[in-house]
């Protein structure tokens, strides 16, 4: 799959990531896009990113930008600098996608691109400015000050007498996550740091980062796990159990302790939020970030709006106050939703807080190494044919109830259950998402059907 720019930026094979492609991106967003002070630039901690740091800095250098390099801080702290100095961003990772891939998110002063900053990039390609070389500065606080942010707006004991563990892995955030949750007065363990890039999707934890978490909490006596994925922009949370929080849920959760009258979020997120009563107006997208952003644009004025993904990553839409201020930030963050949930739950447990919200549950898993258009000709192929949806659903035991295609296939069952297929927009997988009454139905029924989608799509390979 060759290198794509869109809904996360640009990535692909770093073999493909040449350095001629990466100028001519870089090139292309700071001719299209508002740069305002210069350009933060910042990565994650997987081999291939501090080369690619170093020319994304070289090519703007030379197009007669300033620009500040952050180092290895998770993307939410480099948004959080940027915004702070007025400038654009650009963070040097693959977020959760194996070590062989790597890509370039984009950030103007006001947060993550828009999509009509992506068509403006992509229309730009091929340019130069042509402009003197500029300065070079460095910021070293960036991770600091993205932790004392949620510690002001937490305060100092809001954790004390946890026993929390950090899956360090090899996560850009996890030295600062112990660092947040030991200011807040939590006893940190940590787990499982590794010296090589290890890729997390949070939104699909596999059952072998399960069961380890399961292990590490009982070994530990933990009252909770923490972690993120690689470039820390999507929380991963367990319970006292060792069991694997939704992400859809820390939103929902987040979004309440909060006091936010309206949330947006994907069509893949559970409908949780619309059956909780909390909020006034919940308001769906397609799947991508700046989907939801759009969303919170269009809410309106005076609105307490926050978004948030399936795969726990929240944004924040107004300044909001907790035991101090936290203002608003427009990019998808961890920290917040992990930290927000852990202090909600108080003295109690992390499972009975999850057990007060309602009986939604998602469940997610990806088919990896299917060739896109494979995966799209499949979920069309399913859109349009009744008859090959069904043998899907006859070995899940259901029957069609309403379709949506807004965002691949989405199915609407029967028995009150969704299904939902669709092709991911920046990696070769087909993702798979299934919400149920509780947590186990939802990955039965995910098991069965990521089985049966990938026999049709290995049926497909052999007819062709």
């Amino acid at each position: 799959m060759s290198p794509k720019f869109g809904t996360s930026g640009l990535r692909g094979l770093v073999t493909e990531l040449t350095a001629d492609l990466l100028a001519d991106h870089i090139r292309a967003f700071l001719a299209a896009c508002p740069l305002g002070t210069g350009l933060y630039v910042a990565r994650d901690l997987r081999p291939s990113s501090p080369a690619i740091a170093e020319l994304v800095i070289a090519a703007a250098l030379q197009e007669g930008v300033t620009v500040t390099d952050c180092g290895a801080v998770p993307t939410p702290a480099l948004a959080l600098a940027a915004m702070g100095a007025g400038a654009a961003a650009v963070m040097v990772t693959g977020s959760h996608i194996p070590a062989d891939r790597n890509g370039l998110k984009f950030y103007t002063p006001a947060g993550e691109i828009t999509k009509q900053d992506e068509a403006a990039i992509l229309a730009a390609l091929g340019r130069s400015s042509g402009r003197a070389n500029a300065r070079l500065a460095t910021d070293t606080n960036a991770g600091q000050a993205w932790v004392n942010r949620y510690v002001t707006a937490f305060g100092g004991g809001a954790l004390a007498g946890r026993r929390i563990g950090v899956w360090s892995h090899s996560a850009v955030s996890r030295d600062l996550l112990r660092d947040a949750l030991a200011a807040l007065g939590a006893l940190t363990v940590e787990v499982g740091r590794s010296d090589e890039f290890i890729p997390v999707d949070t939104e699909a934890v596999p059952g072998w980062a399960r069961q380890a978490i399961r292990q590490w909490v009982v070994d530990h006596g933990l009252d909770a796990l923490v972690s993120t994925d690689g470039d820390g922009d999507r929380p991963l949370l367990a319970d006292e159990r060792g069991e694997v929080i939704p992400g859809d849920i820390l939103g929902q959760i987040t979004a309440r302790v909060l006091t936010a009258d309206t949330v947006v979020t994907p069509l893949t997120s559970n409908t949780g939020a619309e059956l909780s009563g909390h909020f006034a107006r919940v308001i769906r997208t397609r799947i991508g970030s700046p989907f939801v952003i759009a969303g919170m644009a269009g809410a309106g004025l005076g609105r307490r709006v926050v978004g948030y993904e399936a795969n726990g990553g929240f944004l924040l839409g107004f300044d909001a106050c907790l035991s101090g201020p936290l203002p608003a930030l427009a990019t998808r963050d961890s920290l917040l939703p992990i930290l927000a949930t852990l202090v909600a739950a108080g003295k109690s447990s992390l499972s009975r807080l999850v057990s007060a919200e309602p009986s939604r549950f998602t469940a997610a898993d990806r088919l990896e190494n299917v060739d896109p258009s494979a995966s799209g000709a499949l979920v069309r192929r399913m859109a349009e044919d009744a008859t090959l949806l069904d043998s899907l659903l006859s070995s899940l035991g259901e029957e069609t109830d309403t379709i949506d295609v807004t965002d691949g296939l989405r199915v609407h069952l029967h028995s009150g259950r969704i299904l939902h297929i669709r092709p991911s927009g920046n990696a070769p997988e087909l993702r798979i998402y299934v919400e149920a009454e509780d947590a186990r139905s939802a990955n039965e029924v995910l098991g069965i059907a990521c089985q049966r989608v990938g026999e049709m799509i290995s049926s497909a390979h052999r007819e062709d």
